[in-house]
C-alpha cells in the first residue's frame, strides 16, 4: 500500500507535512508514503529524521497550486503541480490514495478530472469524521457543494452510511438530516423532500432530523446537509472548542488557588480536548469519486497529517472505494 502525500499543500508545508509522514511510517500503519513536491526541499527536510528508508519515497513536482488560485483552471494549467501529480499517481496505479492539505477546490477538481464519479453520483461530498461526546460522527457534506438538491442529500446519506460502516466499523449507522427542527416538515424544500424519501427507504437506518444544538450530542452516526451548512457547522464547532480551551486557561491563571485546582484536573481536560480535536482524524475523503482522495484541513500540522495517513490506510484496507464501486449503483437514486 502506497499513499501519495502532497508535500507542498497546506499552511505549514512542507515541514509539518513531512514530519507527519515520518511519524506515520514510524508508527507502523503498514503504509508506504510517496512525498510529492520539490525534491530538494523534501530531501533536506527528511535528513532531520530517522525512519525506515524503504517506507518513504519522493516524486518530484516543480509546481505548487496556491490556496487563492481558481481550482479548475489551476489544475488544468499546472499539470506538474504536487497535487495533480499525487492524484495522477493514484489513477496510474502507483499509489492507492492521495492526501493533501492544500487548495480544497483544486483537490476536488483533480479528483473529478483524474478519477471521475461513481455511476449515478450527481455530486460527491466531503465526509468529515469529527469527535463528539458520544463517539465519532460523520458529517457529509462538509464543504464540497455550497448548494444542494434533495437527490444530493439522499446520496450523501447513503455514501456517509457506507463510510461509517466500512471504515468506522459501525454496524448499522444511524443517519440524520441537519435541519432547523426535528419535525419532518421543517427545513428547506430540499431537506423536506429528502426526509420524505429517506423515511421510506428500507435499506438505511434513518433517524429523522437533528437540530444545530444537537450537532455534537445527537444519538446518530451520520449527519447529512449541504456543503454550505456543513462547513459552517464544522468550523463553528471547532471554534467553540478552541475558544473554550482558551477561556478555561485564562480563568485558571487569574487565581493561584484555581491554578492549583487546574493542575489536579489538567489530565481530564487534556483527554477531553484531545477527543474533541479535529486532528484526531486528520483528513476527510471525497466520497462519490472513483478513487480515494483525502482532504486535510489547511492548517494541519504533523499530528493531523499522521492521523490522516492512519485513517486513509484503514480505508484502503477496508476496500472503501471498491466496496462503493460494487454496492453503489442504483441504490441512492430515490427522488
Amino acid at each position: 500500500m502506497s499513499i501519495a502525500v502532497d508535500a507542498m499543500g497546506g499552511d505549514y508545508a512542507p515541514v509539518e507535512v513531512i514530519k507527519g509522514a515520518v511519524d506515520a511510517v514510524n508508527s507502523d500503519f503498514a503504509a508506504r508514503v510517496i512525498l510529492v513536491g520539490h525534491q530538494e526541499l523534501i530531501e533536506a527536510e527528511l535528513k532531520k529524521y530517522r525512519y525506515p528508508s524503504e517506507a518513504i519515497t519522493i516524486r518530484n513536482a516543480e509546481e505548487v497550486i496556491l490556496m487563492d488560485e481558481h481550482p479548475a483552471s489551476a489544475v488544468r494549467r499546472k499539470r506538474n503541480s504536487s497535487l495533480v501529480v499525487a492524484t495522477r499517481l493514484v489513477k496510474e496505479g502507483e499509489a492507492t490514495a492521495v492526501i493533501s492539505a492544500g487548495n480544497t477546490g483544486a483537490q476536488m477538481a483533480a479528483a473529478f478530472f483524474e478519477f471521475g464519479r461513481l455511476p449515478g453520483v450527481e455530486r460527491p461530498g466531503i465526509a468529515t469524521v469529527f469527535p463528539s461526546p458520544k463517539g465519532p460522527k460523520v458529517l457529509i457534506d462538509s464543504g464540497a457543494n455550497v448548494d444542494g438538491k434533495a437527490s444530493h442529500l439522499i446520496q450523501f446519506a447513503y455514501l456517509g452510511s457506507h463510510y461509517a460502516r466500512q471504515v468506522l466499523g459501525i454496524g448499522n449507522p444511524r443517519v440524520a438530516l441537519l435541519s432547523v427542527g426535528s419535525e419532518a416538515t421543517k427545513g428547506t424544500a430540499a431537506v423536506i423532500e429528502a426526509h420524505q424519501a429517506l423515511a421510506g427507504a428500507g435499506d438505511l437506518h434513518f433517524a429523522g432530523n437533528v437540530e444545530g444544538r444537537e450537532f455534537l450530542t445527537a444519538d446518530v452516526d451520520v449527519i447529512v446537509c449541504d456543503g454550505f451548512v456543513g462547513n459552517i457547522a464544522l468550523k463553528l464547532a471547532e471554534g467553540i472548542v478552541s475558544t473554550l480551551t482558551g477561556m478555561i486557561r485564562d480563568e485558571l491563571k487569574r487565581n493561584p488557588l484555581r491554578m492549583l485546582g487546574g493542575m489536579l484536573v489538567k489530565p481530564a481536560f487534556g483527554d477531553i480536548f484531545r477527543r474533541m480535536d479535529y486532528a484526531e482524524y486528520g483528513g476527510a475523503p471525497l466520497l462519490g469519486v472513483n478513487g480515494l482522495s483525502v482532504i486535510c484541513h489547511g492548517s494541519s500540522r504533523a499530528r493531523a497529517i499522521k492521523n490522516a495517513i492512519r485513517y486513509t490506510a484503514k480505508a484502503v484496507k477496508e476496500n472503501l472505494v471498491e466496496s462503493l464501486q460494487k454496492g453503489w449503483k442504483g441504490r441512492a437514486v430515490v427522488t
